[in-house]
Order: structure tokens, then C-alpha cells, then sequence
């Protein structure tokens, strides 16, 4: 038997960097399957927007591709309108969010929780597009169309050379204008200051 006095050393259990790896690793799938799962639960979202919006995709006109209308994969799927606009979900998985990226950043042209809100913000964004189009193709148009039409006028030489000799003749007479009001100003300044000696001259005659 022990006596009382004696210390009695527990047992530690033993630590293992297999074990610890383990734990890790398990860590790491679950939340992996987290990411998967918000992954996949927001692309089934996309999918079914952009089944919403089949019908006004396949109304743009044929000629006009600067239109995506794609779900990308990744760690954040996005629905793709064009180069510069795309619609994602929010961090809760239920908000459909319509981004549109500009000059500024990047702005959000629609945000709700119902599909329908959001599809209806898409096709007003691409009837938008699609009517800018078309007014600038119809604004080309009416500009190029006179141009064909216009008689082509080349102004002739004698009216460039009258021109310029009626040029001339104003700047002769300018300053010949100029040299006579001279002349008479020399005059004046002249008799004034001789006027004593000519007010003399006559009192001797």
C-alpha cells in the first residue's frame, strides 16, 4: 500500500501530429462543404433568373452581341448581362443584387429578394441598350445620307482674289488716312509755335 504522503502523477494523454492533421483536415471540409453548398444553392439561384429571362434574351436582335446572358462559375457564380453588368446574390443567399460596373465603381442598378423585381430591372437595362442602338445607327444614317445627296462646290479664284485686293485697297486708304491727319497735325503744331514770328512779319510790311 501507498502511503498518504505519496504523490500520484497523472497520466497525460498522448499527442500526435497525425491527430492534429486530422482534426485540421476535417475542419477544412467542412467548410468546404459549406462554400460548395452556398456555391451551388447561389448558382441555382442564376439558373433560375436567367430561365426567367430567357424570353427577352431571345428577343435581341441577332446582329446586336454585346450581350453575355451566361452564369460563370467560380467562388461567386454571376448571371451576365454585358461586359460591364451582371447580377450576383447577396451573403444571405436570398437578394438578388444587379450590378453595373461604371467610371466611378461600381453601382447597384436593382436589389431585392424577388426574382421578378430583378428580372423586370434586366429587361428594362437591356430594352435601354437595345433603343441607344438603334438611335445611334438611325442618327449615322441621317447624318451620311445628305453627304451622298450634297453637290460637291469649290469655291472659285476670283472671288479669293477680289477678296484680297479689296483687302488691300482698305489698308492703303487706311493709311493714307493715316498720314494726312499726321500731316495736318504737324501743320497746326508748326503755326503755333511760328505764330509770333508771323504776326511780326505783318506788323513790318
Amino acid at each position: 500500500m501507498k502511503d498518504a504522503g505519496d504523490k500520484i502523477t497523472p497520466i497525460e494523454p498522448s499527442r500526435k501530429l497525425s491527430d492534429a492533421i486530422r482534426d485540421v483536415k476535417n475542419a477544412f471540409a467542412d467548410r468546404d462543404d459549406v462554400v460548395v453548398d452556398m456555391r451551388e444553392a447561389h448558382r441555382m439561384r442564376l439558373d433560375l433568373l436567367a430561365s426567367e429571362l430567357a424570353p427577352v434574351f431571345a428577343d435581341v436582335p441577332a446582329d446586336m452581341d454585346s450581350f453575355d446572358f451566361a452564369v460563370s462559375s467560380g467562388l461567386q457564380p454571376r448571371l451576365w448581362i454585358d461586359a460591364v453588368s451582371h447580377v450576383a446574390m447577396g451573403r444571405d443567399r436570398r437578394t438578388y443584387r444587379f450590378l453595373k460596373d461604371t467610371r466611378v465603381g461600381r453601382v447597384v442598378l436593382a436589389e431585392s429578394t424577388e426574382m421578378k423585381a430583378v428580372a423586370d430591372a434586366v429587361t428594362r437595362y437591356v430594352a435601354e441598350r437595345v433603343v441607344e442602338r438603334q438611335r445611334m445607327m438611325e442618327g449615322g444614317m441621317e447624318s451620311a445620307v445628305p453627304c451622298l445627296h450634297r453637290p460637291v462646290v469649290q469655291e472659285a479664284e476670283p472671288p479669293i482674289q477680289s477678296e484680297t485686293r479689296r483687302n488691300g485697297w482698305t489698308s492703303f486708304f487706311a493709311g493714307l488716312g493715316l498720314i494726312t491727319a499726321g500731316a495736318l497735325v504737324g501743320l497746326a503744331v508748326s503755326l503755333a509755335l511760328f505764330w509770333d514770328r508771323i504776326m511780326q512779319m505783318k506788323i513790318s510790311f
